[in-house]
């Protein structure tokens, strides 16, 4: 991994930064100095962004930049596998102890914005791939694009698109993240045949599963392809899976691909019906995450819809309260980037009961 990179010049401010960041579906955190005493390098209200490997603007450099980039690339690193959204307030005392000579005090606020979990392969840059990812290219997903004709691509690829030319498509299944969703629209069928066979090895493994397989193609395509499929993979392991589990898993693949409610044979119309039922795909996928994850963080013996609901307040977020208790020193703690003494903070509902 090459060394860090620090932006601060007119062309890279922070909130172009985020700008370019959220287009390309990484991870950062955007850093905000909420408030300062005394003598400080910059402030209140400074703002930076912080990437794995990149920074840009400033909050004032030195040792309370470095730790202010330690913990936001900590915590960017904790929720890589996540959509969290994260947020932390710390104070920092610019004294000997942080190695700085200001004298003052900075309170800062971290928050962090997970990578895109959106992540879409398309296999082929026929005129439908093209379609498809202009329209991706305004949506939050990281694109994976592979073909092995570097002609077939437009000179310009959006920020959110990887491109790939190889000689060997399918070897690039392996290294996509898992809960990918993979579309095979290549120019020649035997080439569609081998990424489903592929793809449906791959999906064998719980932990290396894609979320989803789309082929473009008729019907008639997909009967045959089904046959084709079955006979391979009970061909080559007649012991470890039975038959209707090798139908079941074939049965996953979709095609022909694409909303049946959107009807079109333009290149963009066929692309409009197969990124609809990505987006759905993906909603639902999100749905379901929540679900579990709700009914994971419940209490099964509270089943009133108040406490459900209360429930679900307290998991979105800094609550007030958790913020009232930071601010008034209830959770000091002597270790570097806590918040420490700020004075009474009150809370305009309660004085008005």
């Amino acid at each position: 991994m090459s060394a860090p990179k620090h932006y601060i010049d007119g062309k890279n401010q922070w909130f172009d930064a985020v700008q370019s960041i959220q287009h390309r579906g990484d991870a950062y955190a955007l850093v905000t100095v909420l408030g300062c005493t005394g003598s400080t390098p910059r402030d209140h209200s400074s703002k930076m962004v912080i990437t794995a490997e990149q920074t840009f603007d400033t909050i004032g450099g030195g040792h309370l930049e470095f730790l202010v980039m330690k913990k936001a690339r900590a915590i960017i690193a904790s929720n890589a596998k996540t959509n969290k959204v994260e947020q932390e307030i710390h104070h920092f005392p610019l004294g000997a102890s942080l190695g700085q000579c200001c004298g003052g005090s900075a309170t800062v606020l971290i928050e962090t914005f997970a990578a895109c979990q959106f992540h879409v392969a398309i296999f082929g840059a026929g005129h439908v791939a093209k379609s498809i990812v202009t329209i991706l290219s305004g949506l939050a997903c990281k694109v994976s694009w592979i073909d092995s004709r570097e002609d077939e691509f437009p000179l310009e690829i959006p920020a959110n698109v990887h491109k790939i030319v190889t000689a060997e498509p399918c070897d690039e299944l392996a290294d996509l993240p898992n809960g990918s969703d993979i579309l095979i629209l290549t120019h020649n069928h035997q080439l569609d045949f081998e990424l489903c066979l592929t793809a449906l090895k791959r999906n064998r493994n719980p932990l290396q599963q894609l979320r989803s397989i789309g082929l473009i193609g008729s019907q008639t395509k997909a009967l045959r392809f089904q046959k084709r499929l079955s006979d391979r993979l009970l061909d080559q392991d007649p012991q470890t899976l039975i038959k209707k589990t090798i139908d079941e898993q074939i049965k996953s693949i979709r095609c022909p691909v694409g909303l049946s409610s959107v009807p079109g044979k333009l290149p963009m119309e066929v692309a409009v019906s197969i990124v609809g039922e990505l987006i759905a795909i993906d909603h639902a996928s999100h749905q379901v995450t929540e679900e579990i994850g709700a009914n994971a963080g419940s209490n099964s013996r509270v089943n009133s819809d108040n406490q459900s609901r209360e429930t679900a307040k307290k998991s979105r977020g800094l609550a007030w309260q958790e913020i009232k208790q930071q601010l008034n020193g209830e959770l000091d703690s002597k270790g570097q980037g806590t918040v420490l003494h700020l004075g009474k903070i009150t809370d305009v509902d309660s004085q008005k009961k």
